[in-house]
């Protein structure tokens, strides 16, 4: 079982179902992330006294390989292939953005561009 902490801000998508996935960094080294088959545990607030728990245990369904890239224009990569922009949108909108331009802001912030993780989804 593998645990992954939301933002209060996703929080609600979380736990509407509204956002089933979850975009992290690649760490080499470090804890290992979900495999297909395993269930999570999704939370806000993790190490707090604030911690809630957002769903029963999901189970995960499917793990990917993605990269993002702001040159000119947002590129995302998902298992090496490129999407295209009506698959960038569907993601940024799973993903819990309103927009390309606030998903790319976010990672270019929380984790700097190019971005190299792992796009975990469940059931």
């Amino acid at each position: 079982m593998v645990a992954y902490n939301f933002q209060k801000r996703f929080a609600p998508a979380v736990r509407s179902g509204a956002k089933k996935n979850t975009i992290r960094a690649w760490r080499k080294g470090r804890s290992r992330h979900a495999r297909p088959g395993e269930s999570l545990q999704l939370y806000t607030g993790m190490r707090t006294i604030a911690c809630e728990k957002l769903l029963p245990d999901p189970v995960c369904c499917n793990v990917q390989r993605i990269t993002i890239i702001k040159e000119s224009f947002v590129s995302v990569v998902l298992d090496k292939i490129l999407l295209g922009d009506a698959s960038i949108e569907k993601l940024v909108i799973a993903d819990g953005f309103n927009s390309i331009e606030e998903f790319a802001e976010f990672f270019e912030k929380t984790h700097r561009l190019p971005f190299e993780g792992v796009l975990i989804s469940w059931e």
